[in-house]
């Protein structure tokens, strides 16, 4: 049986965070540190630690103890919020993943601007036009796995709006965005790990905006495996336990997902979605993130709080995408009662 890897935080939305948790547990026996783990994670868990990784050094020590126990392989977790943490008790139990320096940096979004700029790389605050590279790197090899174009909504929030993945992407051989991937990773010193690096793109070349050192969310991982067959969960549990992971694509075609806001501000009277929906061509899944009595923002000021659903269509093209996304939104109905004391 395969050694255990320890998970940092489970996520609390199970739409999200769900389908990497069970790619993990497929070739992984998962312990999770989680203060109160959710009912949906407990079927792909092999152990349960009760302790907020966040604490700091008191937990981590415990932390460390148990893992030491288990017979721990490698250290993950999918959240900034436990990126240093997962950083500390990797190096203290001797095993690969980014440094606690490399953590640092990327959750401190102007010392990583600071540090990039100092190694040559372009950077720029975040903005619109919006992408990412998912990045795998092996002991310096670094491969862009996939590039992910976000349409983001209104200002002031930018909220995503959409998400594509193209195995045909022509990003994907741009030399000048290629050579700031490289420089960030250089300058960042990963030698292991799977990265989401942030660009904007400008008429002066791509612009790295922030770099995530684990997974991206917003169900980016299944983008990525439903377009070209490249299963990052999985590849960053290889990496983490110090093993080669396979990232061979496999398929040559394109997914998106996209999430509705609520069109107004107040209480979500119903929200429904017509069965009929899985039934669209090229639909993979649409799930409800609302629910009613919610208290929902308004797009311009929303958080990734405010979603009321998501939907995910694959095809051979973005545009076989765009279509399925179309016909798919059609099928979503909600209601909102404004508050009482609304201005």
């Amino acid at each position: 049986m395969p050694q255990p890897v320890l998970l940092l935080g489970a996520g609390r939305r199970r739409a999200y965070d769900e389908f990497v948790l069970t790619r993990v547990a497929a070739v992984r026996p998962v312990l999770l540190v989680d203060a109160a783990p959710p009912a949906w994670a407990q079927q792909c868990l092999a152990g349960h630690l009760a302790a907020d990784p966040g604490k700091g050094g008191a937990t981590a020590s415990a932390v460390v103890r148990f893992a030491a126990r288990h017979r721990v392989r490698g250290v993950l977790t999918h959240t900034g919020e436990y990126a240093v943490a997962a950083a500390t008790i990797a190096g203290q139990l001797g095993l690969p993943g980014p440094s606690l320096a490399t953590a640092a940096a990327c959750t401190d979004p102007p010392a990583l601007r600071t540090l990039l700029a100092g190694h040559a790389v372009p950077v720029d605050a975040p903005g619109a036009p919006r992408v990412s590279a998912e990045t795998v790197v092996l002991d310096g090899e670094i491969r862009i796995a996939a590039i992910t174009r976000t349409t983001l909504g209104p200002a002031p929030a930018r909220q995503p709006l959409r998400h594509t993945v193209h195995a045909h992407d022509g990003l994907l051989h741009n030399r000048f965005l290629r050579l700031a991937v490289d420089r960030t990773v250089h300058a960042l010193g990963v030698r292991r790990g799977v990265l989401h690096i942030g660009l904007t793109l400008t008429d002066r070349g791509p612009r790295v905006t922030d770099v995530a050192p684990h997974l991206p969310g917003d169900l980016i991982p299944l983008l990525v495996k439903r377009a070209t067959g490249v299963d990052l969960a999985q590849a960053e549990a290889a990496l983490a336990t110090g093993e080669v992971p396979d990232t061979t694509p496999t398929r040559q075609r394109a997914a998106a997902i996209q999430f509705a806001y609520p069109a107004a501000t107040g209480r979500l009277d119903h929200l429904d979605l017509s069965p009929d929906a899985a039934h669209e061509p090229g639909a993979d899944r649409m799930l409800l993130t609302g629910h009613a009595g919610d208290h929902v923002t308004a797009g311009p000021h929303a958080t990734a709080a405010d979603r009321l659903a998501l939907w995910v269509a694959v095809g051979e093209t973005p545009d076989h995408c765009d279509d399925a996304l179309r016909r798919m939104a059609r099928h979503l109905s909600a209601g909102i009662a404004p508050l009482a004391n609304a201005a």
